[in-house]
């Protein structure tokens, strides 16, 4: 008769080998095979029959491991190579949903029962369900040749360890399906994210006398933010971003959506207000089920004139700097797109000097945050300190300007990950 018979301080050190090894291995094959291993330090069982009734039609069950396998198969990923089997005493044991203790094997195996192949020859076994949902749908059978058992007494013990573990491992191929699932999707959202970003400008205008730069970060793989460039009559350039609410890839849809609206546009040389009427009679009408909206700012900028009109769709609002002072843009504001049907949209037109600075963003700059500290709120990089940045910056192009304003970003937020797209535009007024 089998039982444990090593001093207790022996059976620790191999059980504290065994989980050690256990901890360093991520294939749940891996860790069945050291698992036995290790137990049979303890317990030498030498025959073995596995069944799994997991995903199989009752009342079929597979074999998924056995003593008497002339080749070795992966339960995990050669499922299909296993035997199929149906009824026969491994049948009844598999779907008893409980242990099951056999001390005359010879007398309950009948010569065509389907499982006799593995169980013929032995005088008892020892089978022990793995329960997931309250259903044991593995079972594991430990078989003893006439003249060797088991201490009944360790059963028990065995039930409850091999219960954690089979819990364990299953856990185990749980998180591994995850993370190849969510490695999947991150490629995919990669996919998202690449062609959301061809469907920004690939290159920037050149106007004489003008200097342009434009940035776009986003928070996640793909974003919600969007800017572009519309070449209209007489020299003159439509520029437009959008900020389309929440994150990630419902955003990042909404915004192609919004991109494929604006430049399925049939007259781009409409004026601002008329423009972003089009763009929300479009959402509204297809898209309102969606339930994001998208704040949005829209400007003809004339270089001859140096004048930009424009209309403000609840976006933040442009700054302009001018001899050290802040211009803030925001006579003509309505509500975000793709909220209500005919919004009034208005217009206004702001006149631009040599050597002023005209800056359009969104508010996943001003609405920064470094990381919170226990007993302080929330804290935004706000407006306030976006002018003070715009004001202190001696960068002389559009993109030295763009470059303080994300250090000062950095810094505020202690260069953590942003938790919201920030774009910027930068126009500066040289010539």
């Amino acid at each position: 008769m089998l039982r444990g018979t090593r001093p207790w301080q022996e059976e620790l050190e191999i059980i504290d080998r065994t989980m050690r090894t256990i901890s360093s291995l991520t294939d749940p094959e891996d860790v069945v095979s050291a698992y036995w291993s290790g137990i049979g330090d303890l317990i030498p069982v030498g025959d073995y029959v596995a069944m799994s009734r997991r995903n199989v039609e009752a009342p079929f069950y597979l074999i998924t491991r056995s003593s008497r396998f002339e080749e070795e198969l992966n339960p995990w990923t050669q499922r299909d190579r296993l035997p199929k089997l149906t009824g026969g005493l491994l049948g009844e044991i598999i779907y008893a949903n409980k242990p099951v203790v056999i001390d005359d094997l010879p007398a309950r195996l009948a010569p065509d029962d389907p499982g006799h192949f593995y169980l013929q020859g032995f005088q008892s076994l020892i089978a022990l369900p793995q329960y997931d949902s309250g259903e044991g749908l593995n079972a594991t059978c430990m078989l003893f040749p006439p003249g060797r058992s088991i201490d009944h007494s360790l059963i028990p013990t065995l039930h409850w360890h091999g219960s954690l573990f089979g819990r364990g491992t299953q856990n185990l191929v749980l998180r591994n399906q995850l993370a190849s699932a969510l490695a999947a999707l991150d490629r995919e959202l990669q996919v998202v994210g690449e062609i959301q970003r061809s469907l920004l400008p690939s290159e920037l205008p050149k106007i004489s006398g003008f200097d342009i730069a434009a940035d776009y970060v986003t928070s996640a793989r793909a974003g919600g933010d969007y800017y572009d460039f519309f070449p209209l009559d007489g020299n003159s350039w439509g520029i437009f971003i959008a900020d389309v609410s929440g994150h990630g890839t419902p955003a990042a849809v909404m915004m192609a959506i919004t991109h494929a609206i604006a430049h399925a546009q049939p007259d781009h040389h409409k004026p601002p207000a008329a423009m972003l009427a089009y763009l929300n009679d479009q959402l509204v009408r297809s898209y309102a089920s969606a339930g994001t909206f998208v704040t949005a700012f829209y400007g003809v900028f004339d270089p001859l004139r140096r004048t930009l009109m424009y209309s403000s769709a609840g976006h933040n609002q442009p700054r302009v700097r001018r001899d050290g002072q802040i211009i803030a843009l925001d006579d003509a504001r309505s509500v975000p797109l793709g909220v209500v049907p005919e919004p009034r949209f208005t217009e206004a037109t702001v006149q631009l000097n040599r050597g002023d600075l005209l800056l359009l963003y969104t508010d996943g700059i001003t609405e920064a945050m470094p990381p919170v500290v226990r007993g302080q709120g929330p804290r935004l990089f706000g407006t306030e300190r976006l002018d003070r940045v715009l004001c202190e910056s001696t960068a002389q192009s559009a993109a030295g300007i763009i470059n303080d304003i994300r250090a000062a970003v950095a810094d505020f937020t202690n260069s953590a990950p942003p938790t919201d797209d920030r774009t910027l535009i930068s126009l500066r007024c040289s010539g």
